[in-house]
């Protein structure tokens, strides 16, 4: 970028919010699973309207802008591919309108996940995804990649939420997609077409989400196992028993070790694998499921399932799942995590085919994820300076992407393509699939500016 093209950018966004320095821009060269591309600039966006400046200036200079959250996306999303501008937008991080009469909550795209709860109590009311960052991750990158969470068996994911949104088209033209109402079928289904959209189609400034009321009670549990096999029957047991616990969550016995090792959360060191499982709701419906749970686990041999009998109890049980990614990250200098998605009927089948992956290629994995909607994070656990261990991964990696495409399942529940997944994208929707989502990147983003290389590449002709 010349210095004309710099000055125009401080003109709309103003001079302290926009970086040009090397060094300034580091941080928002990478995010949380890629490498480091740095753009020519960073600017920090606090309206709609200079969102707006921005994309028609970009498309009148030809400039590509990849927005950005706080980076914490795990599949290159937010990384400046062919460089140009960062959009950041977490300074547009407010709270513009709380409606607790139609359990609706409207805010800025910046405002971090774990932040809308803390409005949503006053009333009674919580915002039901929980991704893994939900402390620091930001809601419109949650929507644009259709983020999941803990909570996901239950209450779903984040586009089960998301009612109405300001979007900037590439552009520049600003759109408001989407309704209040319960039931809203006025025009296409565009807000679900920008829902899962990784930033390609248009920039999400504003946002409004359906909340619901804080269930009454809550009964936890640790279910122990000696095998993977039983712990995984036992999830596809459970849900084909008729009980939909809030939370189901995996973790194996590296996972556990790991766990125990970066923070002491009392979880047992010998044993195969462990399920986390939560019902909730009314008192007495929350303690008759969790006797439905104890009665399947105990089908398949679960060696001991253990209450939380304190609000105390609960939390350190929850704090081990919570770590459970830093916890592996410090067992070798990298690793690589993936978020393979099978239906919860073949959970076994997966688990049994990731293990066979590891042996076969001599790589240590560590396995955890929200078993109960069939979304494992087998984790690669690796040194990416060992040349013929990272060739080995990587050959393991697409082995685990055919695995969960061969059992009907797909090759990313929550963390999008992006750059990391990019390559195998054709292997589940095809020539044919990849061809329609060319079209509508076409048609929103004719000279692809917006994220271009992310998802899937365009024709040679429309390359920016």
């Amino acid at each position: 970028m010349n210095k004309s093209q710099i000055e125009e950018l401080k003109a709309i966004f103003g001079e302290s919010d926009v970086l040009t320095d090397v060094e300034d821009m580091v941080a928002y060269s990478y995010d949380a699973s890629h490498a480091e591309i740095r753009p020519e600039a960073v600017v920090f966006a606090r309206t709609t309207e200079q969102v707006s400046q921005l994309m028609k200036f970009a498309y009148r200079q030809k400039i590509c802008v990849t927005p950005r959250g706080q980076g914490s996306g795990l599949s290159g999303g937010s990384v400046p591919l062919q460089k140009g501008i960062v959009l950041s937008m977490d300074k547009m991080n407010k709270v513009l309108d709380f409606d607790p009469a139609n359990r609706l909550i409207t805010v800025e795209a910046g405002l971090t996940t774990s932040e809308i709860d803390l409005v949503a109590v006053e009333a009674n009311l919580f915002y039901p995804p929980d991704p893994g960052s939900v402390a620091f991750s930001t809601i419109g990158g949650n929507v644009a990649e259709n983020a999941g969470g803990l909570r996901g068996l239950k209450y779903g994911v984040t586009k089960d939420y998301v009612k109405m949104m300001k979007v900037v088209l590439p552009q520049g033209d600003i759109v408001t997609l989407g309704n209040k109402c319960v039931k809203h079928v006025a025009g296409f289904n565009m807000e679900g077409i920008f829902v899962g959209s990784e930033g390609l189609l248009g920039i999400m400034t504003e946002v409004t989400l359906a909340l619901l009321p804080i269930p009454e009670h809550r009964e936890s549990a640790l279910a122990i196992f000696t095998t993977l096999d039983s712990a995984a029957q036992a999830v596809a047991d459970i849900i084909a028993a008729g009980v939909t616990p809030s939370t189901m969550e995996f973790m194996d016995n590296a996972t556990i070790n790991a766990i125990q090792n970066f923070k002491d959360c009392g979880l047992p060191r010998d044993a195969a694998a462990v399920l986390l499982i939560e019902t909730d709701g009314d008192e007495n419906a929350a303690k008759a499921e969790i006797a439905k749970v104890e009665i399947e686990v105990k089908k398949n041999n679960c060696r001991e399932f253990a209450r939380a009998k304190t609000s105390a109890e609960r939390d350190t049980l929850f704090a081990g799942r919570r770590v459970a990614l830093n916890a592996l990250a410090s067992v070798k200098p990298n690793l690589i995590l993936e978020d393979a998605t099978v239906m919860r009927s073949r959970l076994p089948e997966m688990v049994r085919g990731i293990t066979d992956i590891a042996t076969k290629y001599d790589i240590q994995v560590g396995i955890f994820g929200h078993a109960g909607d069939g979304n494992l994070h087998p984790t690669f656990l690796i040194d990416m300076q060992d040349k013929d261990e990272m060739a080995r991964t990587e050959k393991a990696v697409a082995a685990l992407f055919q695995l969960a495409i061969d059992l009907d399942g797909t090759i990313s529940g929550e963390h999008g393509i992006g750059l990391e997944k990019k390559p195998f994208l054709q292997n589940q929707i095809g020539g044919e699939g990849i061809a329609l989502l060319q079209n509508i990147k076409r048609t929103f983003d004719p000279l692809n500016l917006l994220n271009p290389g992310k998802m899937f590449d365009m024709p040679a002709e429309q390359a920016a």
